[in-house]
């Protein structure tokens, strides 16, 4: 099965209005190309210096997210063009965004990353600081950063129960916090390649999904 047929059976699964990001991540810029022949216009990575290199060589209409998580040292590679940041975990990383961002005259959506898996191992604010963050008002003071929603990733594990258990969890905080942002606060970022069908059951919009368009990565 190629890209394009992968693209298709994966996009015959998605309700309207949920959109796909590719994870293209340590893929060549060639299969990139070809998912863009199909159709496909989102692209995930995890790296900026080779984000930046796939930027240059492919079209300029790909809207390019970050997923990955990045140090505040590397916003300066990927701020001139980046659609979305979707793994913003910190105070510090949002206050380098912000700057990055007006030195382009942009504005930079984001996703908050909240933790909410079993695993210590997993990135993201613990609820607790989000809440006390989102308390000081220093976010309202960020006029080139937009916050767009919640992302998570779910616990590595087998026992749907407990993927479930994260999914609810990631779907009671993004209502909450809600109406501290109004209507432009419209994106619940969970689901990979594996959980994607039960993440749509709680309300995902954005799933992200490598392995079953791009097949193994190339490392």
């Amino acid at each position: 099965m190629n890209i394009k047929e992968r693209l298709d059976r994966i996009k015959a699964t998605l309700p309207e209005g949920v959109k796909l990001v590719a994870v293209s991540k340590f893929h060549p810029a060639e299969r990139l190309q070809e998912a863009y022949d199909a159709g496909q216009r989102i692209f995930g990575e995890s790296r900026p210096q080779e984000m930046t290199a796939k930027y240059e060589v492919l079209p300029k209409d790909i809207c390019w997210h970050m997923i990955g998580h990045l140090q505040t040292n590397k916003v300066k590679y990927i701020a001139p063009f980046v659609s979305m940041i979707s793994s913003v975990d910190s105070e510090r990383l949002i206050e380098e965004i912000e700057k990055q961002a007006a030195k382009h005259n942009r504005t930079i959506d984001i996703l908050l990353e909240v933790h909410v898996a079993q695993e210590e191992s997993k990135s993201g604010w613990a609820k607790e600081e989000l809440d006390a963050y989102l308390a000081s008002g220093k976010l309202q003071t960020m006029e080139h950063v937009r916050v767009r929603g919640v992302m998570t990733i779910a616990s590595n594990t087998d026992d749907e129960a407990i993927i479930r258990s994260d999914f609810e969890r990631i779907r009671a905080i993004f209502e909450e916090l809600k109406p501290q942002f109004g209507a432009r606060f419209d994106t619940l970022s969970i689901g990979m390649s594996d959980d994607y069908p039960i993440a749509l059951e709680y309300g995902s919009n954005m799933v992200r999904i490598g392995t079953a368009i791009f097949g193994a990565r190339e490392y």
